[in-house]
């Protein structure tokens, strides 16, 4: 004689088609912490502890980490740096106060991408990116451009290493013309850029490492997607209260 499922299972089973439903919307990228604070935004209150035993039995997983690649910054030692006006101090009291950039690489079966970024650390949204298929100062300059476009900036600090694509002379130009206070951190600081560095390694564990790339061509409307179509829109951030970017 078999038991009828008792009130706890039949509750655990509807809550697990939720906790589907946000994995399967997040592109199958969310652990525990994101679905909860997810179910939470629409009104749902569970334990994170639940959620992350229900999605432990069903096998779902959030999106895991790539590490290593080619580097991407190479320092002109002829160039001279801006200096650093941020002082490892990433804190920004509203936006167009602090903007972050760097570089970053997207293999496909064509040869490598890349792809500079310039963020808002206020909303760590990203609003100047630019993808090309070499590390010419133009792929900074292109990326800067959209941000300047999208922003007018007054006085905003541009952060970014001191590799020759942001020392080079039509940089520093542009940052002149446009107000943009030019910012470097110093050569072997251990600490890294870790507002840019944190939307990269998202970057790569949510769609890179999912994902093989047969042309550039695919390689950029994924990074397009990626980026306008969740990214900035959707996606929750912890460093925002589980808020998207647009949303903060």
């Amino acid at each position: 004689m078999h038991r009828p499922p008792s009130a706890h299972a039949i509750a655990d089973e509807a809550l697990l088609k939720r906790v589907r439903t946000a994995h399967v919307t997040s592109r199958q990228t969310y652990g525990a912490p994101r679905v909860h604070a997810d179910l939470q935004a629409g009104g749902e209150r569970h334990g994170r502890k639940r959620i992350a035993r229900l999605m432990r039995l069903a096998g779902l997983v959030g999106a895991s980490h790539r590490h290593g690649g080619p580097t991407t910054t190479r320092r002109d030692k002829d160039a001279r740096p801006a200096p650093d006006l941020v002082d490892r101090n990433f804190t920004a009291s509203g936006p167009n106060r602090l903007w972050v950039a760097d570089i970053t690489y997207v293999p496909t079966a064509a040869g490598f991408l890349y792809l500079a970024v310039v963020l808002d650390a206020w909303s760590r949204k990203i609003f100047g990116w630019s993808m090309a298929n070499h590390l010419r100062a133009e792929l900074v300059l292109d990326a800067m451009e959209a941000a300047v476009g999208q922003r007018q900036p007054k006085d905003v600090i541009h952060y970014s290493d001191q590799g020759s694509q942001y020392t080079s002379l039509a940089f520093g130009k542009r940052c002149g013309e446009a107000g943009i206070r030019p910012s470097m951190r110093s050569v072997g600081d251990a600490y890294d850029n870790a507002m840019a560095g944190s939307f990269f390694s998202t970057l790569e564990a949510e769609l890179l490492s999912r994902r093989r790339f047969v042309s550039q061509a695919e390689a950029r409307m994924a990074c397009f997607s990626y980026i306008e179509g969740w990214y900035n829109p959707a996606r929750l951030h912890s460093a925002l209260g589980y808020r998207s970017p647009m949303a903060y």
